[in-house]
């Protein structure tokens, strides 16, 4: 574990190469979990501000959803998360010509109509974090799914870019640039040992 202030990177985050490979996994971290995507409490007022330049972006279908379940629900296992379809796909999902499934609201937000990327858990992935019970100490951890994340892990390997390279913009967007400079410097350390 690398401690940087109250958080603790797991080794893999530096170790680990990963770049995702959205031909190969048609964006299936958006469709296959246990619940929607993990929502801050701060969150669940950006979804609320970006909500009606988000619903043109999407399917009949998720507009169906979201008036039957809400802009988000909560789940007594993992708190506030955003609502799926039949437990499976996102509702802000959309999949494009490829059959990708990609963000609506990151499809608004590359597009101008908000500003506000998308919920920082699927921003980080892999990399999923978890509070302690006391709230003083956050983990950060590499938890790619093992069949879905195969071909991105294989690419990373390939382009040699260890996931902390990869997730840089959502690290920072999450813990700051002071923070990933020590990342980044300890990893550099690392490696030259």
């Amino acid at each position: 574990m690398i401690a940087i202030d109250n958080i603790l990177v797991s080794d893999e985050v530096i170790s680990e190469q990963f770049v995702c490979d959205l031909n190969k996994c048609k964006g299936g971290c958006c469709v296959d979990g246990d619940a929607g995507a993990p929502l801050t409490k701060e969150e669940l007022q950006n979804i609320n501000e970006v909500y009606d330049a988000v619903l043109p972006y999407l399917t009949e279908e998720s507009k169906k959803e979201l008036q039957k379940q809400g802009k988000y629900v909560y789940s007594r296992e993992f708190g506030w998360v955003t609502p799926t379809i039949e437990s499976k796909v996102c509702v802000y999902g959309i999949t494009d010509k490829k059959g990708i499934v990609k963000c609506g609201i990151e499809q608004a937000y590359n597009d101008g109509k908000v500003q506000w990327k998308k919920p920082i858990s699927c921003h980080l992935y892999p990399i999923r974090t978890k509070q302690s019970k006391n709230k003083q100490i956050e983990y950060v951890n590499y938890e790619p799914r093992e069949d879905l994340c195969k071909a991105a892990c294989s690419l990373g390997k390939k382009l040699k870019v260890p996931v902390y390279v990869f997730l840089k913009e959502s690290l920072i967007r999450k813990y700051g640039t002071e923070f990933y400079e020590a990342l980044e410097a300890t990893a550099k350390y690392l490696e030259s040992k």
